[in-house]
């Protein structure tokens, strides 16, 4: 098979990635099935154990690629970001597919990523400075949908985190506390509608009473897979004030129940893990600390605003919160993906 300049171009750039000095032949489709070697219906003309130069078909797609090749079809960026930015494929078009993450930990000539996570609470008119119009919140997820950031759940830092799986640069986190039911109303629709995923905290003595989310409201939205429900405590309380009268002992069994109770019971009711927590008002010592890490809790957040790169502590990450009176331009302002080495964190 003659190679076109295009596909000779790419073998070249792979070669030279892989240190080889001479160019192998063309390879015939294939079509094995075991992980390693997924069944593809294109023509793969060189692959190491980090690339490879795959020619697609017309029944290709970048998010069909990456479910067979990157673990999943989330992935489809890191085909994207290895040709260019490309967002489609054409039949016939040489790719290059990197197969082993490229660039796990966000680091770059001069700067490093970093993923912001948001914070609401109330979607509506109701509540103050903590509510967003749903006017504005719709005008904010529609933005992110149309500059193109990738929305994700929180649990999608833990791999990052760990230096284990890259993010795309411009990665951000949508999360909302306690558990109000105009998230369900206004929210959970736009969410649904854009296809983008969220983290709900909840702290459980709330569901259920007053203009809090009710169980079936909670379990619909947990079932959806555009919401994860995670844990705000039992009762709200600031984890490192004590109450009248508390003293070492009970003070760490009442921390204990703050955080072991919600855990077990948004278990039971979901049936779905719960490994994330949001502190109370942003706050935590060390033996609230110690009792996440003992209870297998491996993601937290504060309401530190900014954003979060590789080095971040899993159990006190930023998340930067939106009021009702911050604009387009105000929220704009607040994705902060990335900062200059050597700055501010």
């Amino acid at each position: 098979m003659k190679l076109t300049s295009l596909q000779g171009a790419c073998a070249a750039v792979v070669l030279a990635l892989c240190g080889c000095t001479s160019t192998p032949p063309a390879q015939p489709p294939v079509s094995p099935s075991t992980p390693d070697q997924p069944t593809l219906s294109g023509q793969v003309l060189a692959r190491n154990d980090r690339l490879m130069i795959y020619v697609p078909t017309s029944g290709d797609s970048l998010r069909g690629l990456a479910a067979r090749l990157l673990g999943g079809e989330d992935n489809d960026w890191q085909i994207s970001d290895a040709n260019g930015g490309l967002t489609k494929l054409e039949a016939g078009q040489p790719i290059v597919v990197p197969l082993k993450p490229q660039n796990p930990l966000g680091v770059w000539p001069g700067t490093y990523q970093t993923v912001p996570v948001l914070c609401y609470h109330r979607i509506g008119t109701v509540g103050g400075k903590m509510a967003v119009s749903p006017a504005n919140f719709s005008a904010q997820m529609e933005w992110l949908v149309k500059n193109n950031y990738r929305v994700l759940k929180l649990g999608q830092l833990g791999p990052y985190l760990e230096g284990k799986q890259p993010l795309p640069a411009k990665s951000v986190v949508i999360t909302f506390d306690d558990g109000y039911e105009s998230v369900y109303r206004f929210a959970f629709p736009v969410l649904k509608k854009l296809g983008l995923p969220a983290t709900m905290f909840v702290y459980t003595d709330f569901l259920g009473a007053g203009d809090a989310l009710t169980w079936p409201q909670l379990q619909e939205m947990s079932t959806s897979g555009f919401m994860d429900i995670q844990s705000h405590s039992k009762s709200h309380r600031n984890l490192i004030e004590r109450t009248a009268g508390e003293n070492d002992e009970r003070y760490a069994r009442n921390i204990e129940q703050e955080v072991v109770f919600p855990r077990d019971l948004l278990e039971k009711r979901l049936n779905s893990p719960v490994r994330q927590f949001a502190y109370p008002y942003g706050d935590a010592n060390e033996l609230v600390l110690d009792q996440l890490t003992r209870q297998k809790f491996n993601l937290a957040v504060t309401v530190n605003p900014g954003g979060n790169a590789f080095f971040a502590q899993p159990l006190m990450l930023r998340r930067t919160m939106i009021f009702g009176d911050h604009d387009l331009e105000a929220f704009k302002a607040r994705l902060q993906t990335s900062r200059k080495i050597g700055g501010a964190p």
